[in-house]
């Protein structure tokens, strides 16, 4: 047994060698790759179509622009720029072997300045080039016509903004969960329909605070809008929706439904004023019930796309 021992030990040491030996390393392998990434983007930068793709994205550039507070329509939202990414492109266009604007890809730029950056403002529209309205629902009464509305919207793919009053929204929890169930946004309209303007510190906080409690306790999350009811708002109640984190949206287009007009009126009172980042007041009326497939068809024929709030005023193109 002694004189195999010898033996034994060189058999486990050649093992120990191979196992700790790893015979795959290649210390060229990653250089390798390197060098051949470096020609191969070396080769590209001098094909005359990754020249032409350059050449010409000039012409695409579109710089970012910056959110603002506006001397009459307040906070306004700032937009994204593009540049073109002459790389992806390239890549492409090489498998159609020529120049085709339609195959360009786009990198967004985001603005310097966003919404958030501003002080207290109220917000009255989306940036004036965006191709989109929002719908604002204002619902204090009117439950009757809610579903009629939400049925709708669903047939026509249109997502909108309901601004709910506390007071409601205890007494019709399950139309809220539908609200929300079919993917609109849910914003604050006050508790009980005050006047905000006339209200101090305390009842301004109060009416907001009471209502994102409600709505948080029936959809699990706390409203990021405040609509004032019928608009009337002070310098209070901008700041302290501020303090709740909370923008303060007003309209540039008032269905003025309330008044009941014929479905006609309303149209052409809305399609009159329609325009870029536009945001269109309306309840639950019977005007709008009966209208609003037309007026969605028809805002959509203008090349609008109608979107919830938080689209409108994103820094999407």
């Amino acid at each position: 047994m002694h004189k195999y021992r010898n033996y034994i030990h060189i058999i486990v040491f050649i093992i120990i060698v191979a196992i700790s030996f790893n015979i795959e390393i290649n210390p060229f392998k990653t250089n390798d790759q390197a060098v051949f990434s470096q020609m191969t983007m070396v080769n590209m930068k001098e094909d005359p179509l990754y020249k032409e793709i350059k050449e010409k994205s000039t012409g695409y550039l579109d710089e970012p622009e910056d959110a603002y507070i506006d001397r009459v329509w307040k906070k306004t939202p700032g937009r994204n720029g593009q540049k073109v990414n002459v790389e992806e492109s390239y890549k492409r266009m090489k498998k159609n072997k020529g120049f085709n604007e339609e195959l360009l890809v786009f990198d967004k730029v985001p603005p310097k300045v966003s919404l958030e950056d501003l002080g207290p403002a109220p917000i009255y529209r989306g940036h004036p080039e965006k191709q989109m309205v929002s719908f604002l629902i204002n619902v204090s009464w009117g439950t009757e016509h809610i579903p009629d509305i939400l049925d709708t919207l669903k047939k026509h793919k249109v997502k909108a903004t309901f601004f709910i009053e506390g007071t409601w929204a205890k007494q019709n929890v399950e139309y809220v969960k539908m609200i929300q169930e079919q993917g609109h946004t849910i914003g604050n309209h006050a508790y009980n329909h005050p006047d905000m303007a006339k209200l101090n510190r305390e009842q301004i906080y109060n009416q907001i605070k009471d209502t994102n409690d409600v709505l948080y306790a029936i959809t699990g999350e706390t409203p990021k809008w405040f609509a004032p009811p019928s608009g009337s708002f002070s310098e209070t109640v901008i700041r302290v929706a501020d303090e709740l984190k909370m923008e303060t949206i007003l309209w540039t287009v008032d269905t003025i439904d309330w008044k009941n007009p014929t479905v006609n009126v309303m149209l052409n009172r809305v399609m009159e004023k329609i325009h870029p980042g536009a945001t269109v007041l309306m309840h639950p009326t019977p005007s709008v019930a009966r209208g609003l497939p037309s007026l969605i068809a028809q805002i959509k024929e203008k090349g609008y796309q109608i979107g919830t709030i938080d689209k409108l005023l994103s820094e999407s193109r």
